[in-house]
């Protein structure tokens, strides 16, 4: 399973979870900021310095969002300034895939809730709209709805 990085600028990109852990400067054990979870994790905003430096893209630009998808349809929109802590827990302490939230789970400690985590990602959006940024966290399942089952009748 592949996890698609979308960027306004940079465009599309898929990793595996090895080849996306690879391109974070540090890993460390995920205990370090979320108690009570085990595994191995990378913080998010030096994996997104990382990565965005081997993209080629302008310098100077900073996100105002990221939107994340989980393979179960849970969506999270989150301000960029909120992700300061965030964290990418990508493998359990013995090295092994996730368990639980495979292929990755992101986990957002101090953010607007008390610890956001958005299980199974398998797409992150990175956004730099302005107006994305003035918006508060949102987390929940897509709603998708047919237009034929808008218009069937109800009994």
């Amino acid at each position: 399973m592949t996890i698609e990085i979308i960027d306004e600028y940079v465009g599309r990109v898929r990793y595996t979870v090895n080849e996306l852990a690879a391109i974070a400067p540090r890993k460390f054990p995920v205990q370090e900021r979320v108690s009570g979870v085990t595994g191995n994790a990378f913080d998010w905003p030096a994996w997104y310095e990382a990565w965005i430096r081997t993209q080629q893209a302008e310098p100077g630009r900073t996100p105002t969002r990221l939107e994340i998808e989980g393979a179960d349809e849970f969506q999270a929109g989150i301000p960029w300034s909120e992700l300061k802590q965030a964290l990418v827990l990508y493998e359990q302490e013995d090295g092994s895939p996730l368990a639980k939230g495979y292929p990755i789970r992101l986990y957002v400690p101090g953010g607007s809730s008390e610890c956001l985590n958005v299980k199974s990602v398998v797409r992150m959006r990175i956004l730099y709209d302005e107006e994305a940024a003035e918006k508060a966290a949102t987390y929940g399942f897509k709603n998708t709805i047919t237009p034929e089952q808008l218009l069937k009748p109800r009994s």
